[in-house]
């Protein structure tokens, strides 16, 4: 059962809608960004300077969170960097994940993380696609306890590991869990998205636009008339606002390297949300085309 807890409680034209995370009742934008390949970037100003209109659109929209990993290359020092730089670092939500196995080895790449994105205390650190999960949750629980993080979270971007994904939330409770969602591909609403919400996990979704093959299903389609009632305005608001008007989605990370689809992502997260019955238009309408 899809799970819409008053959402026009969260709704306001001017600002970004935020929903509370559930372990802290901190209140949390919903559209944040993903560093993937995105931010995997050298030094360059070339590179770098369309990044930075990115993380200032992000902030100025009213976005926080920023996800990344040390899978991603150098996107994390690459965010540490460039967040320091804008002079307002703390004006976001710095997340990232341990991806390695074994206890030292985490510890260490953590701690890196920490020092690549410039944070004496991370927001959100993630076990990255349960790698070693057992051995990791015992020191994000850790970590958590002494003050080092603020909240720990599980991650995965594939269907298969929902069910693993579930019975980890249900045995240890993480703040966070991240996971693939989108219009197309909602396997997480068989029992996932309810279990996060009956257990108080926070939700991040990856894989909003599937890899881009999303956008290229609606290449060349104009939008139906009827999707000005929930205030969507592009594709990429179409497939987010899909995403978003569910209740436990706490925020979606879509990642860009491009100022104007930061923009277009962000007001993902301004204005009315679609009800169940929009949703089903919106799912209905998609396999149209």
């Amino acid at each position: 059962m899809i799970s819409l807890p008053a959402l026009s409680a969260f709704v306001n034209q001017e600002n970004m809608i935020q929903r509370p995370i559930p372990s802290s009742g901190e209140a949390l934008p919903l559209v944040g960004l993903g560093t993937w390949q995105t931010f995997d970037v050298g030094a360059a100003a070339s590179e770098r300077s369309p990044l930075v209109e990115v993380l200032k659109i992000l902030m100025e929209k009213g976005g926080k969170v920023i996800d990344s990993s040390p899978m991603y290359g150098k996107s994390e020092a690459v965010v540490g960097d460039l967040t320091a730089a804008m002079g307002n670092s703390a004006h976001f939500f710095y997340a990232t994940k341990v991806w390695t196995s074994g206890k030292d080895a985490g510890t260490r790449q953590m701690q890196a993380s920490m020092e690549k994105m410039r944070r004496k205390q991370m927001d959100l650190m993630q076990i990255h696609n349960l790698v070693d999960w057992k051995t990791h949750v015992k020191t994000l629980k850790t970590w958590k306890e002494t003050g080092k993080i603020r909240y720990w979270g599980i991650t995965h971007y594939v269907d298969p590991a929902h069910e693993e994904l579930e019975a980890i939330i249900r045995s240890e409770q993480p703040d966070f869990a991240q996971f693939n969602y989108s219009i197309r591909s909602r396997h997480a609403e068989r029992s996932l998205l309810d279990s996060c919400s009956k257990h108080k996990t926070a939700v991040i979704i990856n894989q909003p636009y599937e890899s881009g093959s999303l956008f290229r299903l609606v290449k060349g389609k104009a939008l139906p008339s009827w999707v000005a009632e929930f205030d969507i305005n592009s594709w990429g608001q179409y497939f987010l606002k899909f995403i978003l008007s569910h209740g436990a989605v706490s925020c979606v990370i879509p990642g860009t390297s491009t100022p104007e689809h930061m923009l277009d992502n962000a007001m993902a997260g301004y204005g009315r949300l679609p009800d169940e019955a929009g949703r089903e238009r919106m799912f209905d309408y998609l396999n149209t085309i």
